[in-house]
């Protein structure tokens, strides 16, 4: 949901709040533009919905949206990098304590991938990390059924359980993630397709506690000091295709999603990260191995499908895995030069004019592979990329 805000300057000092009513706070980016934020949050009444921010404790900056709701999302605009900003929120008499966050920065980027959160695992790793941003490679919850009763579609109660387990990470590090295959399960899978569908395709739970670009089911995102773009996918179990099992959208050389993706590629950036769910030897071949042509064009895959953590190599271009549940069954690429059964992540960081370093991490910060791309050079009709 799109809204009109309104933005004026808040004399006032904050007060510190006391016992703060409002503890449920995520950030996230609705636009392409990382001079952009929002700030979501939920509160036990409805009410309308405030931001006080600045870059001072004093938050000498207000957005204000007059309109009643429990769920809240506020975009405000971001006029300086590589800063810290101090904010607040508010919706009647139902405020939050003061909390703060970086602004893009512009000399070194640092981003998390993870997966697979069903088990709840420490994250402290990614914290010491001091990422700039987090994005996910989807199954961000377990299912929806179990805790929304089943065939409900817009119930997002696993969501706020996920935000609450970890409310220092969400409040501080602007979060983008990607939709699986049990971000939209509605109901029980059993062993056969039955009637009625399983998955809610149009991801309508996802998309109404997440703000993000585009049709959120896919979205890009770009961080153009670094030369960076960020492309999510809507793939997952494309073998359920066209059965009351299928649970994402189409992806043949006529669908939306793979016309998207190809302008989207047409002119890309020195760096291109594409994120999905499924397996990426599975991607590859789709819509007759166009697919990988695409991706030829960008930096590197990932993708949360198997609980293992993974690097693979085909034609020059990367496909990783990784999950933060990494001790069960692999489904290992066919061109797999790295294969671990450990709880990993993926830590890219990004030197402004310099190359990009991805690396598999486990949740101690060990890592466990590493990989260095340059910025590419334009020869012989097409981009190459030199690694070290």
């Amino acid at each position: 949901m799109r809204r009109v805000v309104f933005l004026f300057l808040f004399t006032g000092a904050l007060p510190i709040a006391v016992g703060a009513d409002i503890t449920r706070i995520w950030l996230t980016h609705r636009t392409n533009d990382p001079g952009r934020i929002v700030v979501n949050w939920m509160t036990d009444e409805p009410g309308d919905s405030v931001v006080r921010f600045g870059r001072t404790k004093e938050c000498d900056q207000e957005v204000r949206i007059d309109e009643h709701t429990r769920l809240h999302h506020v975009e405000i605009p971001l006029t300086h990098r590589d800063i810290t900003y101090h904010y607040s929120v508010s919706s009647g008499d139902q405020r939050s304590a003061r909390a703060k966050f970086r602004a893009c920065p512009t000399d070194v980027l640092r981003v998390a991938v993870v997966a697979d959160w069903q088990g709840r695992p420490d994250l402290s790793a990614v914290m010491k990390d001091d990422v700039h941003l987090l994005l996910t490679a989807g199954d961000n919850i377990a299912r929806l059924w179990d805790r929304c009763g089943p065939g409900t579609k817009d119930c997002i109660e696993p969501y706020v359980t996920l935000i609450d387990t970890y409310p220092e990470l969400f409040r501080s590090t602007p979060f983008m993630p990607v939709p699986g295959n049990h971000d939209r399960e509605i109901r029980p899978r059993g062993r056969r397709p039955p009637d009625e569908p399983v998955y809610d395709v149009e991801a309508t739970a996802f998309r109404r506690f997440f703000e993000l670009p585009g049709d959120e089911w896919k979205w890009h995102f770009d961080v153009p000091e670094f030369d960076l773009r960020f492309v999510a996918l809507d793939f997952s179990h494309i073998s359920d295709f066209g059965t009351t099992w299928q649970t994402c959208h189409g992806y043949d050389e006529q669908s939306r999603q793979f016309r998207w993706y190809s302008k989207l590629m047409e002119t890309p950036p020195a760096f291109v990260v594409t994120i999905h769910n499924e397996r990426n030897a599975d991607v590859r071949r789709q819509a007759g191995g166009r697919w990988h042509t695409l991706f030829r064009r960008g930096t590197c895959c990932i993708t949360g499908f198997g609980y293992f953590a993974e690097w693979a190599e085909v034609d020059g271009l990367s496909f990783y895995n990784t999950s933060l549940n990494g001790r069960g069954r692999r489904y290992p690429d066919p061109e797999s030069r790295f294969l671990a059964g450990e709880d990993s992540y993926i830590l890219l960081t990004v030197q402004r004019g310099g190359p990009m370093t991805v690396e598999i991490r486990n949740l101690k910060r060990a890592v466990l592979h590493r990989k260095v791309y340059g910025r590419p050079a334009e020869a012989t009709g097409r981009f190459r990329r030199r690694s070290y």
